[in-house]
């Protein structure tokens, strides 16, 4: 499977392959409730063994039917010298396991109900599970949707519940795949379609994880908000503009400079398209609000461009991603000029996950290899600098990893990473990464400073 731009975007790409008239099946989502099969009500279409659970007929006539599905996810993961040598260490590595089921009804075109069951396991990890490994048995998504037409193709639908949200390229806004307990959110969204645009707004609460059985709840202390537009324009070559608002508040949230309630305005565009074996993905965020008594000043600016040499031997694709988010200027004053990423996806920078994007700048070429056609290797090197050296570095989800009081350098360190996904068939997918972090002046200034080998391996079965 070659990714492409079309693979890290919500909307147009996934119209067009809804509408595909096309005899194979079409790819399983990020999204599951973004996946139609109705398709499937013409018998002589059927073609996966899966098929007929996909489409279970309701009435009669087949406007009302059934789609089930879910996933199956066996991890293994191993850090040598996790954290750079701080903490508990895990000599042989810890089993994560993640279960899903889903149950999708349509009422024909204007009613829908989506239901979503999650079981998130680890075993074996020294120190207890991260909070985002397990959660023995929850809900993750129930929501309905009402679709009200406007004319031709175009239509409003609202929704109500619990839902995944993704957005982009998932840099600001995800359903945290790579993690093994996913996120959901708690609320309502509108979807409007007209012409080529696609606005959403939505209004909601991060689920918290809990460990136990239906002890999953809203997170009282944030509250989340938004509006995001897409369209394909003419005046880029193969392009779309992604345009958008965010609101975040989130009380005792915390920073290098300290702990306060944060009220946060994020408003961003996403450049991105594909056209003659070019891709190139851009994204520019400026965010203000308040911390505390003081002014919220952050920002990011974000590219990823490769192009693909379709016609030579393992279809080679080289890229280059560079990445920049604003640290605090100066941790003795009000302001705060950190850049928070909001509920980015889990590995940012690769699988390790160790640093996320704030405080950062990060260079990081990659190379993708289409093996055999279902083998893909990927190969990259990721180099890593703090934005500002008076703030500290920060993981995935904005948890201050490190202060930066401590040291002047500027220099974090660098990544080398190697991953191969063998696609078996359309279901199944095994998966091994290997990763080695080389510390740099900063994290021999602040922690054991010691260099970080990683290893995962896992397979995933949808259905």
């Amino acid at each position: 499977m070659r990714l492409t731009a079309c693979t890290v975007s919500f909307t147009i790409c996934q119209l067009k392959a809804d509408n595909s008239s096309t005899s194979q099946p079409p790819p399983f989502k990020q999204l599951r409730y973004d996946e139609s099969y109705a398709y499937l009500r013409d018998a002589s279409r059927r073609s996966d063994y899966f098929d007929a659970i996909k489409f279970i007929p309701l009435n009669t006539n087949g406007d009302w039917y059934l789609t089930l599905g879910g996933e199956i996810r066996e991890r293994y993961e191993y850090y040598h010298n996790n954290l750079w040598g701080r903490g508990p260490q895990d000599p042989n590595g810890y089993l994560l396991q993640r279960y899903m089921i889903h149950a999708d009804a349509h009422f024909g075109d204007y009613f829908r109900v989506f239901t979503q069951f999650k079981s998130g396991l680890e075993e074996g990890r020294n120190g207890g599970p991260r909070p985002t490994d397990r959660d023995d048995f929850d809900l993750n998504q129930a929501f309905f949707d009402v679709r009200v037409p406007l004319a031709e193709l175009d239509s409003l639908t609202f929704r109500a519940g619990r839902q995944e949200l993704a957005y982009g390229s998932s840099r600001l806004i995800s359903a945290r795949e790579a993690p093994n307990v996913r996120l959901s959110f708690d609320g309502v969204k509108a979807i409007l379609r007209i012409g080529d645009w696609r606005m959403d707004g939505f209004v909601v609460k991060p689920v918290r994880t809990r460990t136990g059985v239906f002890d999953d709840d809203p997170d009282p202390n944030q509250k989340f908000w938004g509006l995001y537009a897409v369209t394909p324009v003419s005046w880029l070559p193969g392009g779309n503009v992604d345009l958008y608002y965010l609101g975040l508040a989130r009380k005792n949230a915390r920073f290098d400079q300290g702990t306060a309630n944060e009220l946060r305005h994020s408003v961003g565009t996403r450049i991105w398209g594909h056209k003659a074996g070019w891709d190139y993905n851009l994204e520019f965020v400026y965010q203000f609000g308040s911390f505390g008594s003081g002014d919220i000043q952050a920002w990011t600016a974000a590219s990823d461009v490769g192009f693909t040499f379709a016609n030579a031997l393992f279809e080679p694709r080289l890229g280059l991603k560079a990445n920049v988010t604003s640290g605090d200027d100066n941790p003795s004053n009000r302001d705060l000029q950190t850049f928070n990423p909001l509920f980015p996806r889990g590995a940012y920078f690769g699988e390790p996950a160790l640093i996320g994007p704030a405080n950062h700048i990060d260079v990081h070429p990659q190379l993708d290899l289409a093996l055999l056609g279902n083998l893909i290797l990927t190969v990259n090197w990721d180099c890593f600098w703090r934005e500002s050296t008076h703030d500290g570095i920060y993981g995935p989800a904005v948890n201050l990893i490190q202060t930066g009081k401590t040291s002047d350098a500027r220099y974090v360190g660098n990544q080398a990473e190697a991953m191969l996904e063998w696609h078996l068939d359309r279901h199944l997918t095994f998966t091994a990464d290997y990763a080695h972090f080389f510390a740099g002046d900063f994290l021999k200034e602040t922690t054991p400073g010691k260099d970080v080998n990683y290893f995962s391996a896992w397979a995933t079965f949808r259905f």
